[in-house]
């Protein structure tokens, strides 16, 4: 991963953009490129289109980032396909702290993402191909604390999903400091002062403790799936547990722990991504169906 102050880091990254819209013109017309208005700004973002299956307009999920994805890793992840297979639609958005919002805005992240949800859903309610009353939240790696948290405080979000379990993502920094110290991963701490536009390394410890869903998850009034491999080196399988277990307020919760044997047991499913994909797209899909 390049540092924040790597020459060329944007041109690079602005040249990969004009690619993949390329792409879709070229091959993927469903999707295409949308902006969500967020105080004053816009929050840039991807929609794949489904077609509608029941003579409504189609649900849709909207999916989130993690510490250093962005929504090109969702799209290239072929997420948005497989919903779109069972009539979904998906609105992939850089939030606050990822892709363009961080890389050309310079937006930040923040504790309270429902700031973000409420804009996405804002959005999603004035398109006439998409059902307001059908709209979920799935967020992977640091989205299982952005989605779930949203969804705590958002009322609109009809279900959510935890892709890769993050309950107190501010512990898992601290220790991470005492274990590995300054370079977990090159350039690791540069990268998340840069997130979340922290002066310091130890400012940022002490403002991440409220990086937490305890006290949250249990205003989870949706139905809520957390999947998380058992091998995940990154955030222990404990914090799926944990969120799960807290979530005490949904009508529906799910815990799916995916093991070596099956595969999509390191982090967010990475060692076979399709497995864990394909999984939460069925619950999903399923979920709609339930709530029509």
């Amino acid at each position: 991963m390049q540092s924040v102050s790597s020459p060329g880091r944007t041109a690079i990254y602005e040249h990969c953009l004009r690619l993949l819209q390329r792409s879709f013109e070229l091959l993927d017309p469903a999707t295409t490129r949308v902006e969500v208005p967020f105080e004053g700004t816009a929050l840039p973002a991807y929609f794949t289109r489904a077609e509608p299956r029941d003579g409504r307009p189609a649900p849709c999920v909207i999916m989130w980032n993690g510490l250093d994805s962005t929504k090109e890793h969702m799209y290239t992840s072929g997420w948005c396909h497989e919903l779109a297979a069972r009539g979904i639609s998906t609105l992939m958005v850089d939030c606050p702290g990822s892709g363009e919002a961080l890389r050309l805005l310079g937006l930040t992240a923040r504790v309270e993402t429902e700031d973000w949800a409420r804009a996405c859903v804002d959005y999603l309610e004035t398109r006439d191909d998409v059902d307001a009353d059908r709209v979920g939240l799935v967020g992977w790696s640091l989205g299982g604390y952005f989605a779930p948290r949203a969804a705590a405080f958002e009322k609109r979000l009809k279900l959510v999903v935890a892709w890769g379990a993050n309950h107190n993502w501010g512990e898992v920094q601290k220790r991470r400091l005492e274990r590995e110290g300054e370079n977990p991963v090159p350039h690791y701490w540069e990268h998340v002062l840069w997130v979340w536009g922290e002066p310091d390394v130890d400012t940022f410890i002490k403002n991440a403790e409220r990086i937490t869903l305890d006290g949250v998850v249990d205003k989870i009034t949706c139905p809520f799936l957390v999947t998380h491999g058992e091998n995940d080196r990154q955030i222990s399988v404990e914090y799926a547990h944990r969120s799960y277990e807290q979530a005490v307020g949904s009508p529906k919760r799910e815990l799916r722990v995916f093991t070596a044997e099956e595969g999509a047991t390191e982090h967010v499913g990475l060692d076979h991504l399709p497995h864990v994909a394909s999984f939460t797209a069925d619950w999903v899909a399923d979920t709609f169906a339930e709530l029509t």
